[in-house]
């Protein structure tokens, strides 16, 4: 069964149950600072969570396309990718536990022809946030009796989950395992955030325990036996000063990953075996005249990574030293060091960028569209790299090795000033019977991961998720600025994406050039004169044909669910007199324009190349 396949039947089986298929969003997370990329398809549904009304209804099914920064050195063990599909379904206030479990398990058997025999559950052990998932154990019971399968509860376990219970399991018998740490899933720390009970699907591949980690197998052993294939959350709970407290309403958040659930259909235990990348892994063979089998974890590097990074740039994530763009670009380097492992060229990356584009534009045309801009941002990457590398070995020939051991000192410096990975000055060392200061590196690359990590926490800490007052203004000011550059600038002005904290909005727009201080003045004065007017605010539920005949502002290339919210800034939705504003957006907004006082822009800049990015602030 081919991925394309996996993908419909999921779509089709929840549409069956009443559910709308809504629209993905960019891998790069617009108005949520909190968040680099979209690494789920439930991060764009946050305050349908919280209560608010979905237009498309309470019942939402689609496919996210994702992308986990933490999977990256994870790459290469035939399981772990850092850009996949998510296959998700939702319920906001209407089913529960009981349906969500028995729909996931009917789609697993019935429709996708999964043998129930390899298949188990982990659900929430309970503690005081909650209490233990018995509702889930007794509908996953009844659900294997349904199939003629004996499923009793396991040995639970309360500590390192990673470890297990530390028992010997007989998996014939036993089939829900109960998890403090593991089942218990939560968006994020700060008050205000959401969590909840979750109840993860595990596949048995089939392959013989790795006693490395640890005496005693478990579902969710990392010696890739049993792999999770879909993990149900019942999002119920927000964080508050007082701990836990229960939501307004119960929901269902349901993620799968679609190359796992591809693997598990075809009865692999491999996910680099199934067709989402078979094509990357028979060119590469060819390039190389090396055996996928005696060069996996090479082979998987280039072929997750070129999946990804053409899907960032396509989403805008230009390779750089800052936010996304870093990772764009540690992604493409990383891939080409394992080129060079492979003794490939490295314009063969290109080639590969083809193929994926070739492979996944059916599905989403966007990359055949973007294709010259993707190719372009890929080859200038390759070569400035290429560059980098010739400065680096010149820079690593100067080095005086102490004893014939290379100091952490430097070899952070050919990480951080020339980009070297630490595969390349290791295999240059060997190459010259020196050794490296491991160990020294590690500790600068931590420091200097803590030192990023508390920017990045300064810089992401607070978003639209907070739904603050002043934030709430600001992400309303960013609807009049859209408009005002779209009226000094032309139509062609398109937003790209936007970072809003209490202390200041970032807007970032496709425009070739650098605004001038008039044309900022002039937008400055356009929303200025539409905030003294005290204009209301409007919203409509309504289809995306009419929002795109209202002229609502929207990208209509991409496929929204049967109804939309257009946020009109001015006085009626159906008049084109005295309307400022018109676009698709979720929310929230304020009710008047005059709350927000005086809208001032502190900066115009370039963000990348062809973006350029406003900061802007409210008085």
């Amino acid at each position: 069964m081919e991925s394309s396949e996996v993908r419909k039947k999921f779509v089709d089986f929840y549409v069956s149950k009443n559910h709308k298929e809504i629209s993905a969003a960019p891998l790069l997370a617009e108005n949520d600072p909190t968040l680099l990329f979209v690494n789920s398809g439930m991060f764009p549904l946050v305050p349908y969570f919280f209560g608010e009304k979905h237009p498309s209804g309470d019942k939402l099914v689609n496919y996210q396309r994702s992308f986990r920064t933490d999977d990256i050195e994870e790459v290469g063990d035939a399981r772990h990718t850092t850009f996949f599909e998510m296959l998700g379904n939702w319920s906001l206030g209407d089913y529960f536990k009981k349906e969500q479990l028995n729909y996931w398990y009917e789609f697993l058997i019935e429709v996708l022809g999964l043998d129930p025999k390899r298949i188990y559950q982990s659900v929430f052990a309970g503690d005081e946030k909650a209490k233990k998932d018995d509702e889930s154990i007794n509908t996953l019971k009844e659900i294997f009796k349904k199939y003629n399968i004996v499923a009793e509860l396991g040995p639970e376990t309360r500590g390192d989950g990673n470890k297990g219970p530390q028992v010997e399991i007989n998996f014939t018998k036993y089939r829900i395992f109960p998890y403090l740490d593991k089942n218990w899933w939560k968006r994020g720390d700060a008050i205000g955030e959401l969590g909840g009970p979750d109840s993860e699907t595990f596949y048995d591949t089939g392959r013989t325990h790795n006693p490395k980690y640890g005496e005693y197998c478990h579902v969710n052993c990392d010696c890739g036996r049993f792999i999770e294939i879909g993990n149900s959350v019942f999002m119920q709970y927000k964080k508050t000063a007082q701990g836990w407290e229960e939501l307004s309403q119960k929901n269902v958040d349901f993620g799968g990953g679609l190359e796992r659930m591809t693997m598990a259909a075809n009865g692999l235990f491999n996910v680099f075996k199934t067709d989402l990348f078979s094509g990357y892994i028979d060119y590469l063979e060819k390039r190389s005249a090396k055996k996928y089998e005696d060069f996996s974890s090479n082979f998987e590097v280039v072929s997750d990574h070129i999946r990804a990074s053409v899907f960032l740039i396509s989403d805008g994530g230009i390779p750089s030293n800052k936010d996304q763009g870093y990772f764009v670009r540690r992604l493409i380097r990383r891939a080409l060091v394992h080129l060079r492992k492979l003794d490939i060229e490295f314009s063969a990356f290109s080639e590969l960028a083809k193929l994926v584009i070739e492979k996944m534009s059916p599905v989403y045309p966007n990359l055949r569209k973007n294709e010259e801009f993707i190719i372009k941002n890929i080859s200038e990457e390759v070569n400035k790299f290429s560059n980098t590398l010739e400065k680096g070995v010149k820079y690593f020939e100067k080095l005086v090795p102490v004893n014939n051991i290379i100091t952490g000192e430097d070899v952070f410096n050919l990480f951080t000033t020339y980009g070297f990975p630490l595969e390349i000055t290791e295999e240059m060392a060997k190459e010259r019977n020196y050794q490296i200061d491991k160990e020294g590196f590690l500790k600068r690359i931590n420091e200097h991961k803590l030192l990023s990590k508390q920017g990045s926490e300064q810089k992401f800490k607070s978003g639209l998720a907070d739904t603050s007052e002043t934030t709430i203004k600001l992400h309303t000011a960013t609807h009049l600025l859209h408009e005002a550059l779209r009226r000094v600038l032309g139509s062609d002005v398109k937003q790209k994406g936007s970072n809003i904290t209490p202390e200041r909005l970032r807007f970032d727009f496709f425009c070739p050039r650098k605004m001038t201080p008039e044309e900022i003045t002039q937008v400055e004065e356009l929303v200025n004169e539409q905030i003294q007017k005290n204009i209301p605010i409007y919203c409509e539920e309504t289809t995306p044909e009419k929002a795109k005949n209202l002229g609502a502002i929207g990208l209509f290339d991409n496929k929204y669910g049967e109804r939309v919210k257009v946020y009109s800034i001015g006085n009626f939705l159906e008049s084109k007199d005295g309307i400022f504003s018109k676009e698709i957006c979720s929310g929230p907004h304020v009710d008047n324009t005059g709350v927000l006082g005086h809208f001032k822009i502190i900066k115009e800049e370039a963000s990348s190349a062809g973006i350029r990015r406003i900061k802007a602030i409210i008085e």
